[in-house]
């Protein structure tokens, strides 16, 4: 009788897992995943190098696992798997209070920290305009309080001061004032990025430093423009329980021309772009997402800003071109163009390299800065 048990689970086994099997190779493969926000892997190409190195087989089985049949519906099981043994991460997610998912962020490398502030200490050094540096803190910083206990937390803001007494450029405090308004909606519970109003708190540090005039969010009305917005941290945790964001704004569109002249052509654009919000990646919505170089002009009177910068700066240019006449974003990712030439041609008044502390730590783009 217990043969007899062990044998229909055996047949039970084989005939669910070989149904999947069959299921998956009837079905067309997908090349991305809406859940994950990812590229998914396609069948591998065969050759007799792929094959002798073994990367034919990594592929494959990164193609099988990618493949296969309800993988949204497997990803989500394990994810809520995860969370119901009590699990605090997933992928490097923290399960947060407040139904927020937040971003582990692991040690540097110090090598890469130490080659980065060099190159910025080299570009103010050849830069005959002033150049600010300043780095924004992430939500595990902001929101520390949110994570699990026990959660290992980098002490961002030991970093951060670190890295400002090794540089020779003026340092802007963008976490003071975020921290002072920890308890607003500054970071989204689902992504990496700053919210709109976490943008105009770091606005007004940096205007502070600059000597113009600060922002009254009085003077603003908040626009809700997307309801439902699942961020990069929702993707990569696959926390499908998770309440979506909304997504906001306070500049009107009115007095802003955008210009993206990377390709050497005046191609106007705009500082929101509403299609993004019908897609997966809303956050896209503030101009357009990554561009290698962008142009905010606008009809205020004030210095022409150079701005070094990652996605952060995306939702972060309207409120800056309420006192900057023209703010032009580089992106030193997709931009290996001369920075020194670019200032120089078009008579910038001050640089401002900007990053997310999780993006700094990690780039590996800053030669670019005088090359």
């Amino acid at each position: 009788m217990k043969h007899l048990f062990h044998t229909i689970i055996i047949l039970i086994f084989c005939i669910f897992f070989g149904g999947v099997a069959f299921y998956s190779i009837l079905l067309p493969d997908n090349a991305f995943s809406e859940l994950e926000n990812r590229n998914l892997r396609l069948f591998p190409t065969l050759s007799y190098n792929r094959v002798t190195s073994g990367r034919f087989m990594t592929e494959t089985e990164e193609y099988v696992s990618d493949q296969i049949a309800l993988r949204d519906k497997w990803v989500m099981i394990k994810a809520f798997g995860e969370r119901f043994t009590g699990k605090t991460e997933n992928n490097g997610i923290y399960f947060a209070t407040d139904d927020t998912l937040i971003r582990h962020i692991p040690e540097p490398d110090t090598a890469v920290l130490k080659e980065n502030i060099q190159y910025l200490n080299r570009f103010v050094s050849q830069t005959t305009v002033p150049v600010y540096f300043a780095l924004i803190p992430t939500a595990a910083s902001v929101w520390q309080d949110k994570l699990p206990y026990g959660a290992p937390v980098l002490d961002e803001d030991a970093l951060i001061a670190a890295l400002y007494n090794q540089t020779n450029a003026a340092v802007i405090d963008i976490a003071s004032i975020l921290s002072e308004h920890q308890t607003e909606s500054i970071y989204y519970r689902t992504d990496h990025h700053w919210t709109s109003l976490g943008a105009f708190y770091g606005a007004n540090a940096i205007l502070q430093e600059f000597n113009l005039k600060p922002l009254q969010l009085t003077q603003y009305e908040e626009t809700i423009v997307a309801t439902e917005f699942y961020g990069t941290n929702y993707s990569s945790a696959c926390a499908w329980w998770t309440t979506p964001d909304m997504i906001s704004t306070y500049v009107p569109e009115q007095n802003q021309k955008i210009i993206s002249n990377f390709t050497g052509k005046n191609e106007p654009g705009n500082l929101y772009v509403p299609t993004y919000l019908n897609g997966k990646n809303k956050y896209s919505y503030f101009l357009g997402g990554t561009q290698p170089l962008c142009i905010v002009s606008s009809e205020t009177e004030g210095p022409r800003l150079l701005l070094i910068r990652d996605s952060y700066a995306d939702c972060l240019a309207p409120f800056l071109s309420e006192r900057f006449s023209e703010i032009h974003l580089f992106d030193l990712r997709y931009n290996h163009s001369s920075v020194q030439d670019y200032i120089n041609d078009n008579a910038i008044d001050t640089v401002l390299v900007l990053y997310s502390l999780s993006n700094y730590i990690t780039d590996t783009n800053q030669s670019f800065l005088v090359q």
